[in-house]
């Protein structure tokens, strides 16, 4: 009943571009530098052209999407009785001994559905990219002179110039410049292909709310340096 997102945990793996058979206990040769493997996929031309495919492909998909979700948020409404917006524990017996629960059920199964089949196809884009991604890292570390490469969110601090997320970029676009989104059938995304895509939605979510906040601020001051009228 209660929809509930649950975001795989962040990677927070060490990438090393050095031999794996390296004792632990060996002094690193090179440079440390850090890498948002989900930001250097994200900022690639593949990925964005593809997810604008997805958008127009499975444009019908979308709309049916957009309009179960508002039967749903209609049919939940009135037992949002705290009117915050959403199902709380205290709230779910009443929806579930209501006439209109095999309704909600129904629906919430059907969003389900056809949000498989439009994140299924952003992952196998994602999934495209990321088999690129291990020989981008090594190419780019190789170039750089880096020996050990890291999630940002693994290290306390790292100096300017420390993060080659963007070269990476760059060597991706030239190896993948394109990628299909038309998964083939019996397709299953790979756990790496969905943990990427769930980090990729969150950065793309989080830069949303950002521009939403920007948005509210130059509106605000906009408001506050209008002049009264007479």
């Amino acid at each position: 009943m209660k929809n509930v997102t649950k975001f795989l945990a962040p990677a927070g793996l060490a990438l090393a571009a050095a031999a794996a058979t390296a004792p632990a206990t060996a002094q690193v040769q090179g440079g440390i530098a850090t890498a948002d493997i989900a930001r250097a996929i994200l900022g690639t031309t593949a990925l964005q052209t593809a997810y604008q495919q997805v958008t127009t492909t499975y444009a019908a998909q979308i709309e049916t999407r957009t309009t179960k979700q508002q039967e749903l948020a209609t049919l939940l409404q009135p037992f949002d009785q705290n009117g915050n917006g959403q199902l709380d524990d205290s709230e779910l017996p009443a929806v579930q001994n209501s006439s209109s629960f095999t309704q909600i059920q129904t629906l919430e199964g059907e969003i389900a559905t056809i949000n498989g089949q439009v994140n299924n196809a952003r992952i196998f884009a994602v999934e495209q990219i990321l088999a690129q991604y291990p020989t981008a890292l090594q190419e780019v570390a190789a170039a750089q002179q880096v020996a050990v490469v890291f999630q940002p969110e693994a290290i306390q601090f790292a100096g300017e110039g420390a993060d080659i997320t963007p070269q990476i970029t760059t060597s991706l676009n030239a190896k993948v410049p394109t990628v299909g989104i038309v998964p083939p059938n019996g397709y299953r995304p790979t756990r790496n292909g969905a943990q990427i895509f769930q980090e990729i939605q969150q950065t793309l979510i989080a830069a949303q709310l950002r521009q939403q906040q920007q948005a509210q601020q130059q509106q605000q001051q906009g408001n506050a340096q209008a002049p009264e009228g007479r």
